[in-house]
Order: C-alpha cells, then structure tokens, then sequence
C-alpha cells in the first residue's frame, strides 16, 4: 500500500509541475480573436477578446498574436511585449476612436525607460465621430520597434515621442519599418525635451497632414529611403528645440508647403528629391542644411546656402 501511495503522490506531483509549465508556456505567447473572450487562459483554443485583456496574462518578453481579423481595443504597455498582427493569418487592428491606440510607459515601474516594445503587422485607425488622439503614444521606454503598420485617422499624431522621465544618457530609440502614416495632425513627433532620442525611418510612407515628421529638442531622426507627402505646413519640421538633427536619405519629399524647415538645427541630404514643394527648404542659419552626393533639389531655397560635401 504504501508503495501505491508513493506512486500516486509521485505521479500527482509531476503532473502538477507539468501544469504550471504548461501555464509558463502559455503565458509566453497568448492569443487573441473576434470570437475570444477575455476570462479566456488566452490559449490558442481559448483566446482572449483584447489586447488589453491578454496583456496581463503574457510574461514580460512574451508576445500577443491575434488568430483573426478582428478590432482588438486600445492597449498600455509597461513592459517588455511584441504584439503581433500576424498578417496572413488575420490583421489584427486597434480602433481607437476618441483615445489613444498604443500607450507606452514604463514610467511606473522600478526601472523605467528599459522595456523594448515591437508592434508588427497592425492597422491602428482612430476613425470614428470623435478621432482618436495619438496612433502610438511613447512616453517611457527604452527602444519601441514598429513594423508593416498602417497608422491613420488621429487628431494629433501617428507616433508621438514625449518622454516624461531621464534616461540616464542611454538614450531611446524608435525604429520604423514598413509603415504608411496619414491622415493626422503629425506624422511622428519627437517632442521629446528630457533625454537624447533618435528615430529611423525606412521604407515607409507619411502623408496628408499638417507636418509629416516634427523634430524638436534632443530629438533625432533619418529618414531613409522613404516618402513625406503633402503636408501643409513642412515635410520635415524643425523649427523649435536645439540640438536637433535630421539626415535625409534616399528620401522623396513633395507637394509640401515647406519640404524642410531647419531652425537651429542641422540636417543632412544625400540622395533625397525635393521637388513641388511651395518652398523647399528654408534655414535660419548659412549651410545648416548640408548635402552629400547626388541630390534633387526643386524650388526655393530659403535663409541661406546649402552646405555642400563632396560624396566619399
């Protein structure tokens, strides 16, 4: 008897610790769908209804995917998270009419601006009677990754970059790739006055708006073999904060109202066309503006001289 009892404690035991190995895997990837509910496990036989309700049943570094097409709600991240549209499969979206899609801030927890956020594959739309403010608010963070995105409908801006705490110099980081933005107010927005924060741009798409990329102090972008469009006031802005800098390359920047306003700051061209803008550029400051290589520049140049540079 008393080696059937240890049998069965034994057994009982390990199907208890392959239980909660279960759940630990679980908790790493979750799931959402259109026909989920969020008292789900979020499992992929039992998704969850939302972004915001798988979110606090996936491990920090986990990553949420959604099975189907569907409208998966506005979502705050305070840690480290991939959410993943899983295109293909079904593209996930984020509604967001009158609020926010994406809030990133981990200015709450121990150790702020030290999460890593990628959202892939999403359509984040702010359409509705009341639009929706920002696409992606990032306010505290250490780098945010967007990839294959569609962004569009905001009353302020696709993503805005304000970051509320120091960084300690470690700076933060915002990749995007493979993203159109339009439709908004900005495009993104560094308006960041705290910390040094840089923004890489490829392949991707902004435009119909007041300004497509807006610069402001410490912040930092390039734009690379991208497209600002149509923008009423200026394809790139950077006409308030010092310490600012902008590299165009590759980049197309028509049918503006300004293609670029340079206001104590530097920015750098190499490879980019300026043309049908109402003014191409305008500096505050002589050869503030500098080009490498082979540029098509159309129109007025405004306040100054290009700073030219031999290509090496």
């Amino acid at each position: 008897m008393k080696t059937l009892s240890t049998t069965v404690k034994a057994l009982t035991c390990a199907l208890f610790i392959l239980a909660l190995s279960s759940i630990a895997n679980a908790q790493t990837r979750t799931w959402v769908s259109g026909v989920g509910d969020d008292l789900n496990p979020c499992s992929r036989t039992a998704p969850c209804k939302t972004f915001a309700g798988a979110i606090s049943k996936t491990a920090a570094g986990g990553e949420i995917d959604a099975l189907d097409p569907g409208g998966f709600g506005a979502v705050t991240i305070t840690k480290n998270l991939t959410i993943e549209g899983t295109k293909g499969q079904g593209y996930g979206s984020i509604l967001a009419s009158g609020t926010t899609g994406v809030n990133v801030n981990d200015s709450a927890t121990a150790a702020p601006n030290t999460i890593v956020v990628t959202l892939r594959n999403l359509s984040i739309n702010g359409a509705g009677t009341t639009l929706g403010t920002n696409g992606i608010n990032f306010t505290s963070g250490r780098r945010l990754n967007v990839e294959d995105c569609q962004i569009q409908n905001f009353s302020t801006t696709g993503i805005r970059v304000a970051q509320t705490v120091a960084t300690n110099n470690t700076g933060t980081f915002i990749s995007v790739t493979n993203t159109t933005i339009y439709n908004t107010v900005r495009g993104i927005d560094l308006s960041n006055t705290i910390s040094f924060v840089a923004a890489v741009v490829t392949d991707s798409k902004i435009a119909t708006m007041t300004d497509g990329v807006r610069v402001q102090t410490n912040g930092h972008i390039t734009l690379n073999n991208s497209s600002v469009t149509f923008c009423t006031t200026a394809g790139v802005n950077m006409s308030t904060g010092a310490g600012t800098t902008a590299n165009i390359i590759d980049t197309v920047v028509s049918h503006n109202g300004t293609g670029l306003i340079n206001n104590a700051a530097t920015s750098r061209l190499g490879g980019a066309t300026f043309v049908e803008n109402s003014t191409a550029i305008s500096m505050t400051v002589n050869q503030a503006v500098k080009t490498f290589g082979t540029n098509n520049i159309e129109g007025t140049i405004s306040g100054g001289t290009l700073g030219l540079t031999p290509a090496q």
